[in-house]
C-alpha cells in the first residue's frame, strides 16, 4: 500500500523531518518557498501539509487539495490557514501549543526588563557616540503590578518569572478559573477596565479573534494607568498601532515593546518607527534553538497520529478525538460544520437587504 504523503512547506527542525521519515511510513518531500499558484499546483496528491507561519494556506490551495487529511501549523497561531475551508472540506488544522511557550515568555520577559530600563535607547546612545546617563532614568519591577490579558500557557509563564521579581500579578482571562488563578498566585478581575487602571505594565498573550481586535485601543489605552508601560509578543492587531503611537509621543505610554505587528514585515512609514520609548524586534518570540525543534517534532508527530492512526490532537477546528471515536462521529461533525456554514452565510445575506 502507498504511504501517505506529506508536504513540508516551509523548514522545520531536522528532528521534526526525522520524526515523520522515521520507518518510511510516511512519504515526505520538502519543497520550501512556494508561491501560492506553485502551492495549488503540487498540493493535490499530498494527505498532509506542513507549514510554519511563511506560508499562507488558502482557500484556493486547500480547493486544490483534493487528498488532504491534515494542515500542521508548526507554531502556535493560525493565522494564516483558513480554518473556515479546512474545516468545510474536513480537512484537521493542527498546530504545535506547547512547543514555543517558555522561549515566547522569555522574550516577553526580556522585552518588559528592556522597556523598564531603556536597555535598547541606552545602548544606540553609547554607540552614537554620546554618554547621555540622565536620558535613561528607568524604573523597577520590584513591587510594580503587571496585568496579563490571557492567562494561557505563555501568560502563566510569564507571571511565574515575574513574581519571581518580586511582582504582583493580576490577569483578565474570562476563561481562567478562580482556583487556577490561585494555583498560579496571580488575582483575577472580571473587567479588563480593572486591569488597566492598575497595572504599571501590561503583557498581552491572548489569540486575534474578533472579540480581541484592537482589545487595547485608544479608548482603553486613555483609561490606563499614566506611565504605564506595554509589551505585545502575541499577536498584531491586538493593539490599536496608530494610537499606541500617539500615546507614546504624548506620553501617556510611557513606553512599549512590540515583537508583532497587523501587517508583517513591518511597512517603512509605519508610525511605529518614529514612536518615541519603543523597542520593536521582528516576531522573534519562538526564534529559540530549543523552541523550533520542539515545534518542529510537535506538529510532526500530530501529523503522525492522524495519518498512521487516525488519532487527532491538538487540532483547532476539531476536538481532540481517538480513532474509533473519529470514525463514528467524524462524518457528522463535518455535516454540522457544513450546515453552520450555510447558516451563517444566509444570516449575512439577509443582512444585507
Amino acid at each position: 500500500m502507498t504511504p501517505p504523503k506529506v508536504l513540508i512547506a516551509d523548514s522545520i527542525s531536522q528532528r521534526g523531518v526525522d520524526e515523520l521519515t522515521r520507518d518510511n511510513a510516511l512519504e515526505v518531500t520538502v519543497k520550501t518557498g512556494l508561491s501560492e499558484r506553485e502551492l495549488v499546483e503540487v498540493i493535490p496528491p499530498f494527505n498532509a501539509l506542513v507549514v510554519r507561519s511563511q506560508t499562507k494556506v488558502t482557500s484556493d490551495i486547500l480547493n486544490a487539495g483534493a487528498k488532504l487529511r491534515a494542515v500542521g501549523r508548526a507554531g502556535v497561531g493560525v493565522d494564516n490557514v483558513d480554518v473556515e475551508t479546512a474545516t468545510r472540506r474536513g480537512v484537521v488544522v493542527l498546530n504545535a501549543p506547547g512547543g514555543n511557550t517558555v522561549s515566547t515568555a522569555e522574550h516577553a520577559f526580556s522585552l518588559l526588563l528592556a522597556v523598564a530600563r531603556k536597555i535598547a535607547q541606552a545602548d544606540a546612545n553609547v554607540r552614537a557616540r554620546n554618554w547621555d546617563k540622565k536620558n535613561f532614568e528607568g524604573v523597577e519591577l520590584y513591587n510594580k503590578t503587571l496585568g496579563i490579558i490571557g492567562m494561557g500557557r505563555i501568560g502563566s509563564e510569564l507571571s511565574r518569572r515575574a513574581i519571581a521579581f518580586g511582582m504582583r500579578v493580576i490577569a483578565y482571562d474570562p476563561y481562567l478559573s478562580a482556583s487556577r488563578a490561585r494555583g498560579l498566585q496571580v488575582e483575577l478581575v472580571d473587567d479588563l477596565d480593572d486591569l488597566l487602571t492598575s497595572a504599571d505594565f501590561i503583557s498581552l498573550h491572548t489569540p486575534l479573534t474578533a472579540e480581541t481586535h484592537h482589545v487595547l485601543d485608544g479608548a482603553r489605552l486613555q483609561k490606563a494607568k499614566r506611565g504605564v508601560r506595554i509589551i505585545n509578543c502575541a499577536r498584531g492587531g491586538l493593539i490599536d498601532e496608530l494610537a499606541l503611537a500617539d500615546a507614546l509621543q504624548n506620553g501617556h505610554v510611557a513606553g512599549a515593546a512590540l515583537d508583532v505587528f497587523e501587517i508583517e514585515p513591518l511597512p517603512p512609514d509605519s508610525p511605529l518607527r518614529s514612536a518615541p520609548n519603543l523597542v520593536l524586534t521582528p516576531h522573534l518570540g519562538a526564534s529559540t534553538a530549543e523552541a523550533q525543534e520542539s515545534v518542529g517534532i510537535e506538529i510532526a508527530q500530530s501529523i503522525c497520529a492522524v495519518l498512521l492512526e487516525g488519532t487527532i490532537r491538538n487540532a483547532v477546528n476539531m476536538p481532540n478525538l481517538d480513532a474509533k471515536t473519529l470514525a463514528i462521529i467524524g462524518p457528522h461533525w463535518r455535516k454540522a460544520w457544513q450546515i453552520s456554514i450555510s447558516d451563517r452565510a444566509e444570516t449575512r445575506r439577509l443582512a444585507q437587504h
